[in-house]
């Protein structure tokens, strides 16, 4: 019992740390794996007065679908077609409407069938995306804020994966960054800016299919970027091939932007000294490099 008095002795340094987690958007149980607070009874008292974030909260939807269920099941409606009506699992069907009478079997045709199966498959997809947004959303609160020796090392690393890069055989030292992700463009500039890049020095092209919207594409990342589209450089146009089956011909498809830093030779060593660097301190075996 002494130890675990001990443990929460500084209750108003530990409150603050865990008002902190929480206004960065951080769930209660990660908090509570944050600073080992097993006791839920001082987990609320440390979060007394805090909201908890929009994320974690949960809608009366699941009392909603409930009634909507025991509702469909006294007209008759089978769990097959409930599921697809409503989205949920079967299990909480079952466990919502098993008081009720079962409806009598009804004999589908195999189009019926295939119907419900369709309407199952697409409603299983909804979930998964709500499931994939809530993963997004978590894992984005749990990065908080962003240093900048962070932005700096995640620049290096970003320009090392997408970047050009000198060959043994071929020696060009040269800063040239292409890439079609709008937010990857806007890192890397930001990583620019943090290097202090004289603006006047940076130049933009496009490079896309020439059967694409050009004009609309140059306008596209001109805005993207803040600069006229006369300010570009000439835009790439890649060759029609008929015998290639491309995936990127969708109205958003806008090529991609190439980013060169005029006279980048010296930075362009900087860059690569800085990779080998971080490669050099992320596999040494003492951990205090990694502090």
């Amino acid at each position: 019992m002494a130890r675990s008095q001990n443990k929460y002795a500084d209750f108003e340094g530990l409150r603050e740390r865990a008002v902190a987690l929480r206004r960065e958007g951080l769930s209660r149980r990660q908090i509570r794996d944050h600073l080992h607070v097993d006791n839920n009874d001082i987990l609320n008292r440390l979060l007394e007065g805090e909201p908890p974030p929009e994320w974690t909260k949960r809608p009366n939807a699941q009392d909603d679908a409930r009634s909507r269920a025991r509702e469909l099941r006294l007209q008759g409606w089978t769990y097959d077609q409930i599921q697809v009506e409503l989205g949920c699992s079967k299990s909480s069907i079952s466990l919502w409407v098993r008081d009720l009478p079962k409806p009598e079997r009804q004999i589908r045709t195999r189009e019926q069938a295939s119907a419900i199966a369709r309407k199952g498959w697409e409603a299983k997809l909804r979930v998964r995306e709500e499931e994939r947004q809530q993963t997004r959303q978590r894992a984005a609160a749990e990065m908080g804020k962003l240093t900048d020796r962070e932005l700096f090392v995640a620049g290096v690393t970003l320009y090392w994966a997408e970047g050009s890069k000198s060959k043994s055989y071929s020696r060009r030292e040269r800063v040239s960054f292409v890439n079609s992700d709008p937010d990857v463009i806007s890192l890397f500039l930001d990583w620019l800016r943090l290097l202090r890049v004289d603006p006047s020095s940076v130049r933009f092209a496009v490079q896309i299919h020439e059967t694409a919207d050009v004009a609309e594409a140059e306008a596209y990342w001109a805005t993207h970027v803040g600069i006229n589209t006369t300010d570009l450089m000439k835009t790439t146009l890649k060759r029609h091939n008929p015998r290639t089956n491309r995936k990127n011909i969708s109205e958003s498809y806008r090529g991609c932007l190439r980013i060169d830093v005029r006279d980048g030779a010296e930075l362009y060593r900087r860059i690569e000294g800085w990779w080998y660097g971080i490669v050099g301190v992320a596999s040494a075996a003492d951990p205090e490099n990694r502090t």
